[in-house]
């Protein structure tokens, strides 16, 4: 699962970045949202993947603290991401004629940074609240699930569900494999 959630967002990077018909704000926003998993995705599975292997459940505090600020951060960046995708949505369809004067690369750019910005300095309090909680609280096999649910099985489908079946991503995909030499 690991595999296939970096493999297919950096297919949505290789092929937006590629693609001179994809240097869109939608697109633009996409390949961000597929980097975003990558790192997100990145921050826990290795260490998952080497405690399953080993069969150890170890970690030290200084990496736990470094993997839960990473983890955060990167769940926050994609919900601000996602927030800006939506508002670029809401233009595209309730001002149509006026959306590539609103979207202009400056405007999509700031948006972008915005959503770092926001996400590092709103982090600290959400991150610690959830982490630091009660162990009590919790039972163990239903954070487990819920974990796994977030940190795998969204990153992987966010690919195949934003672009991977989206006809202008499979054009660009396809143009490398096909393009006479």
């Amino acid at each position: 699962m690991y595999l296939i959630t970096v493999f297919g967002n950096l297919l949505i990077i290789l092929a937006v970045s590629s693609d001179s018909h994809l240097h869109t704000p939608m697109y633009y926003f996409l390949s961000h949202l597929s980097f975003i998993d990558v790192c997100f995705i990145s921050t826990t599975i290795p260490k998952m993947l080497v405690n399953i292997m080993t069969q150890t459940k170890v970690i030290t505090y200084e990496d736990c603290l470094t993997q839960m600020y990473f983890f955060l951060l990167f769940v926050q960046l994609d919900i601000f991401l996602l927030t800006v995708m939506s508002y670029d949505r809401f233009i595209a369809i309730c001002y149509p004629l006026q959306y590539t004067l609103i979207m202009n690369p400056i405007l999509c750019g700031l948006l972008v940074l915005i959503s770092w910005v926001i996400v590092v300095s709103l982090f600290y309090c959400a991150g610690f609240g959830v982490y630091l909680s009660s162990a009590a609280t919790h039972s163990s096999h239903s954070s487990a699930t819920a974990s796994v649910m977030y940190t795998v099985v969204t990153p992987m489908l966010n690919p195949f569900i934003y672009s991977l079946r989206n006809k202008d991503i499979k054009r660009a995909l396809k143009r490398p494999l096909f393009r006479p030499s």
